[in-house]
């Protein structure tokens, strides 16, 4: 990568191997099934995730988008977080494309949303009501610093779930960093769920694409859900092929990417404008912010940042998140925190 860019894992380029994968790459026409290099991927998503099925998508946004719709028809609702990426990042699609109604709970500082709440969220069987039909929890919790979500939370949202009839889908954009960081295998991690989406973009590299796990009979449904919604695709292998490697090897080296961000948070506690916990940094996110008397604004600091090849992005006048990923070596770790010494001091 020809900078240090640490706006978002999203901006990792894929690595050797994955290009002379996706240039090897053996097609067919997905949307006939044919395509030998999609289907090792989705058959392989589904195994590693204890699924029976999986479906190959653009994005992540398109990835819930598909996996919410194939759980709810119109006026249904799906009980999710108030800063969950699918209510606050993904266009409003679900309401817009779906007629589906999202009722929202407060998402808290570890990520998790108040039992309780999502208890009192379902709605009793009343024709005044939208009918309750799912559940929707992020791991990792990417609004509140990169937070996994334990197995034990997890299994206590799905029980919830079954008692009250719903589905449980899970936003797993980075589904493998919580694994990781939880030291425990991302089938158990998500053994609670009806559907699993995750990101094969970010953190493990490759160019495009993101997976949907669940059910044979989910996944039928939502292969009719990805074509409405114009995504069937024909001979995609080209990019599977990178999903494969991605699948196999990247999940493998997340620690990695979880150490080096951790040793950017102890690094940037001790420059006195800053104000960060470094104890919260448990994957490859770190939110920090500049004290008031920092005397420049966090878009200034970016536009000098550029100056010496590093790329950030300001959440607002004070605050930041920095996402660690594979091309974010250790050694970067210094050069970043001189950076950002010589302009603050």
């Amino acid at each position: 990568m020809d900078r240090i860019d640490l706006r978002s894992d999203t901006v990792s380029w894929p690595t050797p191997e994955m290009r002379q994968a996706m240039a090897d790459a053996v097609v067919g026409d997905d949307v006939y099934g044919e395509d030998p290099t999609v289907n090792r991927l989705e058959q392989e998503s589904a195994r590693r995730l204890g699924k029976e099925a999986g479906l190959f998508l653009a994005s992540g946004t398109m990835g819930n988008l598909v996996g919410v719709l194939a759980h709810c028809g119109r006026g249904d609702e799906v009980i999710l977080g108030d800063r969950a990426h699918t209510f606050v990042y993904e266009a409003g699609g679900i309401a817009a494309l779906g007629s589906v109604h999202p009722h929202t709970v407060p998402v808290q500082p570890d990520g998790t949303l108040p039992l309780d709440a999502i208890r009192s969220a379902i709605r009793p069987d009343n024709l005044h009501f939208p009918r309750t039909r799912l559940i929707a929890l992020e791991n990792t919790q990417g609004t509140v610093g990169g937070i996994p979500i334990s197995k034990e939370y997890t299994d206590a949202v799905g029980a919830i779930a079954a008692e009250h009839d719903v589905a449980l889908h899970i936003d797993g954009a980075r589904i493998f960093n919580a694994a990781v960081a939880l030291n425990c295998d991302v089938a158990d991690l998500v053994a609670a769920a009806d559907s699993v989406q995750f990101c094969l973009s970010k953190g493990l590299c490759a160019p495009i694409g993101s997976m949907l796990v669940g059910s044979q009979a989910y996944i039928d449904n939502a292969r009719r859900v990805r074509k409405l919604v114009g995504g069937a695709m024909r001979q995609v292998g080209i990019v599977a092929a990178a999903g494969l490697i991605a699948l196999e090897k990247m999940t493998l080296r997340l620690g990695e990417d979880h150490a080096t961000a951790r040793r950017l948070a102890e690094g940037l506690a001790q420059i006195p404008q800053i104000e960060i916990e470094p104890e919260r940094v448990q994957t490859n996110m770190i939110f920090f912010a500049l004290r008031e008397n920092a005397g420049i604004t966090a878009p200034e600091l970016t536009e000098r940042l550029k100056q010496h090849n590093i790329w950030t992005r300001a959440g607002d006048e004070r605050h930041f998140r920095f996402v660690t990923h594979y091309w974010i070596q250790p050694e970067h770790v210094d050069i970043v925190i001189n950076a950002m010494r010589k302009e603050l001091m």
